[in-house]
């Protein structure tokens, strides 16, 4: 057997805010599929990758992080708002150590047919090496999306909602994107579409 067909498949998982990913990630867990949720991860590894922290306050210096070593968000956030290019080299920063990470955990599951790995945005699949082997994305209607939000934000206005939306790519981009379509309008049963994929998943079908 071949090293690549040894190898689980990478799939993607990614949706606008509020269009129900983490509903959908749990789904595929209930069947044993272990999820990689990138955001969480790498919010973990600003905090806690030596090399990456290193890399951080190399570029932005001692501020970006505090007197207990802890990421100073808000300070960072305030510094690249109206910066393109040091955002830009914040991400070129984080990106590559967050792909690394995903490739270790992708070898701790070398048992499972395939894999997912969740975040708010991604490429599509083997466009610039980003090493998916499909991508998902959860599509649900903008009012739907802006009540759940709401539901779960209860501080955040419609108009700060919407704001928010509308910084993410357009649902038209990420439909071009996209392998496969979840449809999470609440009109439209989540697990059998969840069980389609999983069963071609498993099969390697794509």
């Amino acid at each position: 057997m071949s090293e690549e067909s040894k190898r689980p498949l990478l799939i993607g998982m990614t949706g606008g805010i509020g269009a129900g990913k983490t509903t959908v990630c749990r789904i595929f867990e209930a069947f044993n599929i272990p999820v990689y949720y990138a955001d969480d991860q790498a919010r973990w590894l600003v905090d806690h990758d030596v090399i990456l922290k290193a890399d951080i306050t190399r570029l932005l210096g001692a501020e970006a992080y505090d007197a207990r070593g802890r990421y100073n968000r808000s300070w960072v956030a305030a510094q690249v708002f109206s910066q393109v290019d040091l955002l830009r080299q914040l991400n070129a920063l984080i990106h590559p150590r967050v792909y690394a990470d995903t490739q270790r955990w992708v070898s701790e599951h070398l048992d499972k047919p395939y894999v997912i790995k969740e975040a708010a945005l991604l490429r599509a699949a083997g466009e610039d090496g980003n090493s998916l082997d499909k991508l998902i994305v959860v599509q649900s209607p903008l009012d739907l999306r802006i009540r759940r939000i709401h539901q779960r934000d209860p501080h955040r206005s419609e108009e700060e909602i919407k704001n928010i939306i509308s910084r993410q790519i357009s649902d038209e981009e990420r439909i071009q994107m996209a392998d496969y379509v979840i449809y999470n309008n609440e009109t439209q049963l989540l697990i059998p579409q969840v069980v389609q994929l999983h069963e071609r998943f498993c099969n390697r079908v794509l």
